[in-house]
């Protein structure tokens, strides 16, 4: 996805200046995103419990090569997968040491992979990288970074959304949500969404 925000970000540092915009509208419902499950990423703590085995069980972290240690378990790659998932792949390798052991994951802290996080760029208050969280949408995403500055053209921002492997961008009217109280601006967004909010020229 990353080969695609240079130039697309070269052209929308010219954006605020634009008097039309420059994408289609977002749609309200984000394509996609009810099909969502979360899935694990580096930073992730997970909390492993094994019945009836309390001395393998406890609360372990995805580090940031993307593999989790625990108890009898060494370098799991946990990366991209369900914490079911995990689960299962986790039952394997302790079968050799306990007789059907029954294991539950559970996410205790969570961020995910990158493939699924949100990246707000430009004039944010905060600009940073956000965990995807369901139902997710443009109000709650302004609310996390704090909203926009006082240099912003926040009708000329945009999201830059991926689908299939092809790049798509939308333009918001963050002015008009923020400002006005327009709740139609308001979208929903999908994981890995970014949204580029250019600056103002005067």
């Amino acid at each position: 996805m990353y080969r695609y925000l240079l130039p697309l970000l070269l052209g929308i540092l010219l954006s605020g200046c634009a008097s039309k915009p420059l994408y289609p509208p977002a749609p309200a419902r984000a394509e996609g995103a009810s099909d969502w499950t979360y899935l694990l990423g580096p930073g992730d703590s997970v909390n492993v419990f094994v019945w009836g085995n309390p001395e393998v069980s406890g609360s372990f972290a995805i580090r940031p090569d993307g593999k989790m240690t625990m108890s009898l378990v060494e370098d799991l790659p946990a990366t991209g997968k369900t914490p079911t998932q995990l689960a299962r792949e986790i039952e394997k390798i302790l079968g050799k040491y306990i007789q059907d052991p029954i294991v539950t994951v559970t996410v205790a802290g969570g961020v995910g992979p990158y493939s699924q996080q949100i990246r707000v760029l430009g004039q944010a208050t905060k600009p940073q990288t956000l965990s995807y969280r369901e139902h997710m949408s443009l109000l709650d995403l302004l609310i996390a970074v704090g909203g926009i500055t006082d240099f912003a053209a926040g009708n000329h921002a945009s999201i830059l959304r991926v689908a299939d492997g092809k790049p798509q961008q939308f333009g918001v009217r963050l002015d008009d949500l923020i400002r006005d109280g327009d709740v139609s601006a308001n979208v929903e967004l999908r994981p890995g969404d970014v949204l580029i909010i250019p600056e103002r020229w005067f």
